[in-house]
């Protein structure tokens, strides 16, 4: 919604609009969050910082922390170590060279313990070594309930994440465009075998553009997910969740249905101030930039118009004339930066100095009469073509001078 304000007689002015928002669905999950990626603001959570085992969504991780040491053309050459660990497996074959491209496909889609071995001694030397740069990533993301002591996720007691922490995850793996699309897959071989992604939203769920699952007997159903639509995209997490994919479905559909992306900011002139002294009588009101928030469909809003009553000549074109302080019921705040729309000089009029405007006036009062006068000027000025500099100069009239600035 737009509010214009034609004229600015107090300082502040208050606009407010309505708001409505239903309740999220029930789910399943003993925890659970749902988030929008570009903000990292929470639309809905449920025990999110509780640290839980995490299964293989764990490989977000392990994925993140390859992508930033390794060149993805790189080779890793296969062990039997690697091919002896339990679990999922992209059914990797000793003592053969795979680029760190194809191995992350098939750690993400395949959910390839093999693969997740293999990376880390590629990346870290050993498994503890890769777990050690696992927890420094997960520090630098703040992730403050979290430990990692392995690159796969199977259940250990020091190996643990939340919900909220793997969403925040979820976000930076997101932000790399490698990782991203290495996500979006459904499908794609690696050596002999055609790995299909185990994230069925991305079949069952229109605009779903990645996710992780994961799984043991001890950690239940994981599965971390991100979907988009119009232009706004969400990151699900659920934890120890036996109806998963149920659960984010409609938790999207609940997301979608009831935020949105909204301009809270006029585009065009918001408001027009008096200008003292001025070439024009006014000023435009514009704001600096044209941000949109996030908000709840229909959310309350109050926007605040802090400015002037006036100004005085000269204004710039884009020099900072006050601010827009938008709030919403859930005591969300932005503040926007307000400028002058357009410049505005100073009017000839009032550049004279004192003695010159007096020497108008004279000669205006005077003009058909033939009066002479002396007089003294002070300030710089310049006369029939003649600079006078702080020095006083004797100036005669015999029918006044009309001065132009």
């Amino acid at each position: 919604m737009k509010q214009f304000l034609c004229c600015i007689i107090a300082a502040t002015a208050l606009i407010s609009f309505a708001c409505a928002l239903e309740d999220a669905p029930e789910n399943s999950a003993r925890a659970a969050i749902l988030i929008h990626m570009d903000s990292g603001d929470v639309l809905f959570e449920k025990n999110a910082d509780e640290p839980l085992l995490i299964a293989s969504t764990t490989k977000l991780m392990t994925a993140l922390v390859t992508a930033k040491h390794c060149d993805l053309s790189e080779l890793v050459k296969v062990t039997n170590a690697h091919c002896a660990v339990e679990g999922s497996s992209v059914y990797l074959k000793p003592g053969e060279s795979y680029t760190v491209e194809s191995l992350l496909y098939g750690l993400l889609l395949s959910s390839g313990n093999d693969a997740a071995m293999a990376l880390a001694e590629h990346v870290g030397g050993s498994t503890a070594g890769f777990a050690e740069l696992m927890n420094k990533v997960a520090a630098t993301l703040g992730l403050c309930n979290t430990h990692f002591s392995n690159p796969h996720g199977l259940d250990a007691k020091d190996h643990y994440s939340s919900a909220a922490d793997l969403a925040a995850l979820m976000r930076e793996v997101m932000r790399d465009a490698r990782l991203a699309e290495i996500l979006a897959t459904k499908s794609f071989v690696v050596g002999e075998t055609t790995c299909v992604n185990h994230n069925k939203l991305l079949w069952t769920y229109p605009g779903c553009v990645g996710g992780k699952t994961g799984y043991t007997s001890v950690a239940g159903r994981t599965l971390v997910s991100c979907a988009e639509r119009d232009g706004l995209r969400l990151i699900c997490v659920t934890l120890s969740d036996p109806d998963d994919w149920a659960d984010h479905a409609a938790l999207y559909d609940w997301g979608f249905a009831n935020w949105e992306y909204r301009s809270v900011v006029p585009q065009d002139v918001i408001a027009q101030i008096p200008v003292i002294a001025g070439e024009a009588e006014s000023v435009g009101i514009i704001a600096s930039e044209l941000p949109e928030i996030l908000l709840a469909k229909d959310c309350v809003t109050k926007t605040a118009v802090d400015l002037p009553s006036f100004v005085y000549a000269p204004v710039q074109a884009g020099q900072s004339a006050g601010a827009l302080i938008i709030t919403t019921d859930n005591e969300f705040t932005l503040r926007v930066e307000l400028s002058f729309a357009e410049s505005v000089e100073l009017n000839a009029q009032e550049r004279l100095t004192t003695w010159e405007k007096i020497k108008r006036a004279w000669y205006l009062a005077n003009r058909y009469g033939g009066m002479g006068y002396y007089g003294l000027v002070y300030s710089n000025s310049t006369i029939g073509g003649m600079s006078y500099g702080g020095e006083a100069a004797e100036i005669y009239s015999k029918n006044g001078f009309l001065l132009t600035p």
